[in-house]
Parts: structure tokens; sequence; C-alpha cells
């Protein structure tokens, strides 16, 4: 089976890396060919452009910021899709809207392409690990057949259904994952103006049911005000964003998301876009502190 990868950004570049441990050899492409060299030699090849890295593969996997560069990659000049082979496998780790997925898969379905919607859960350091979660929509034959290379990334496999449903679960939990930030955020504001110290918030409420457990891993950053990206922020407020668009599509009322992703602009605009998405703590905390003039 030849396996293709394009997309080498934070968690794509180690997902590759662990097909390759694994012993898979990849064909990859990047518009950065400098961030690809790491997966080049005996198990790795670098393609000049999507349709030729196509040509060359069974199984391709892509991990792209948005959904807009997913359909570049796909179906733009030098796209992909056009020169997969008929029942190829198309696995798309991309956190997109579901209604985008569906639409991805019927381009796919007219190529003789199977698609696979396969976003992650997990930041860079279980990406490295392969401790990822997949959230899955696809055909049960299709998940089996690409099951063994899901488990060179992953420890976790969650079949949610057809096509759209596994971007649908990652939808739900990255608004969780948002919103539950930019909550503590504010949280950690107040408790501050109230004369607690961080300290004392942090061990606190840190274990406690009232804040969700991956907070804990976040302290660090806040305390150090070192927010190196694990998960950039911008792309939190992208994820955040899709989710608006899926409710809007589905008749769904998500007003705290609304006003939470809007948190999450300001923050980019105040230049907090590359950094880590605990970096709304750095915006909310901060700003508040030059209010009390801290």
């Amino acid at each position: 089976m030849k396996i293709g990868f394009i997309g080498l950004g934070i968690m794509g570049s180690r997902m590759a890396a662990n097909l390759q441990k694994h012993g898979n050899s990849l064909v990859v492409f990047n518009r950065t060919r400098a961030k690809a060299e790491p997966l080049l030699g005996p198990c790795g090849t670098f393609s000049d452009s999507p349709a030729k890295l196509a040509e060359q593969v069974d199984v391709l996997f892509t991990m792209l910021a948005h959904p807009g560069a997913v359909e570049q990659a796909a179906l733009g000049a030098d796209g992909f899709l056009s020169h997969l082979r008929p029942n190829a496998l198309w696995v798309d780790c991309s956190s997109v809207n579901p209604s985008f997925s569906k639409k991805m898969a019927a381009e796919a379905a007219r190529r003789e392409v199977h698609f696979v919607d396969a976003p992650v859960t997990g930041s860079a350091a279980p990406a490295a690990e392969g401790k990822l979660i997949f959230w899955v929509g696809a055909d049960t034959a299709d998940l089996e057949r690409i099951r063994p290379l899901l488990l060179c990334m992953g420890n976790k496999i969650v079949h949610a259904g057809g096509h759209g449903m596994g971007t649908s679960i990652k939808m739900v939990v990255n608004l969780l994952l948002g919103t539950g930030m930019a909550a503590f955020a504010e949280a950690m504001a107040l408790g501050e103006g109230l004369g607690l110290s961080s300290k004392m918030l942090f061990d606190s409420l840190l274990g406690t049911p009232a804040v969700a457990p991956f907070l804990t891993a976040k302290r660090e950053k806040i305390e150090s005000g070192n927010y190196e990206a694990e998960f950039p922020l911008r792309w939190m407020q992208k994820d955040m964003h899709l989710a608006s668009v899926s409710a809007y599509e589905s008749g769904v009322a998500i007003p705290l998301t609304n006003v939470t992703k809007e948190i999450y602009r300001f923050a980019m605009r105040g230049g907090h876009d590359t950094e880590d998405f605990s970096a709304i703590c750095e915006f909310t905390m901060g700003g508040n502190r030059k209010e009390r003039g801290a």
C-alpha cells in the first residue's frame, strides 16, 4: 500500500513521522518544502505537486489548516482529486465543517475515490507520541481498510457514522475546548480582581469538577507567559467560526459560542494569533490588569 501525506504543519509532520516509524514509506507534499526535509530519505520522497503525489499512492492523508486549503489542494490547479486512482482512499484529517466534508465526499465519489473524514483531538505532544483520538465519518469497510494506519498515529478511533459525522463531533469537541478556555480566563480575571493570587486560583480550581481537565496541562504556559503554540489561537477561532456556520446550517442557536469566537478574534488582533490558544488568558487577564492599573 503506497501512502501519501499532504500538510506537514505542527500536527501533520508528527503524524507522518509516526507512520514512518511503523515501517510505512510516504510520498509527501507541503507548500514549504523545508518542513518536509526531516521526513525525506529511504522512507520518504517529496512530490512537486498534489497531483503528482496522487498518481503514486493508494491512500492519501491530508492535514490542512482550513476548508479553503483542503479544497485548493484537492480541486485547484495541480489538485490531487482527479489524479487519484479509482478505488483509492482519501482521508481528510483537517478540522473542517461537516457540510464541507460531505461536499468533498461527493466530489470524491464522482471520481470513484473513497472518502473518510477523520479529524483528530490532541495537540503537538499527543501527535508526536501517537496518542491522537480520531473521529471518523466513513463507510465501515473504508475505516477497516485504514484502521492499522490510524493506529500508527493515534490510540483511539471513534466511528461516528457516515460522511461528515467525524467532523461533526470534532466541531462539538472544539466548541467545548474553546469556550472552556475562555471561561477559565474570565474566571481567573475575576479572581485576581477580587484579590486572589493566580497561584491560589490555580491550586484551588484545577482538578475540581468546575474546571475542564485539559486546563491542567495549560497551567505552565499561562503562569510563565510562554505561549508557544501546541494549537494556535487562530485555528481555534477558525474552528469556533466553523461551529457557528454549522449551527446556522442546522438551525441551532449557539449564542455563547458566537460571543466567544469574537473574543478570540479580538485576541488575534491583539497579536496572539500564532500563539497557543491558551493565550486567551493573557488577552483576558492582562487586559483586566491594565484596567485596574495592576
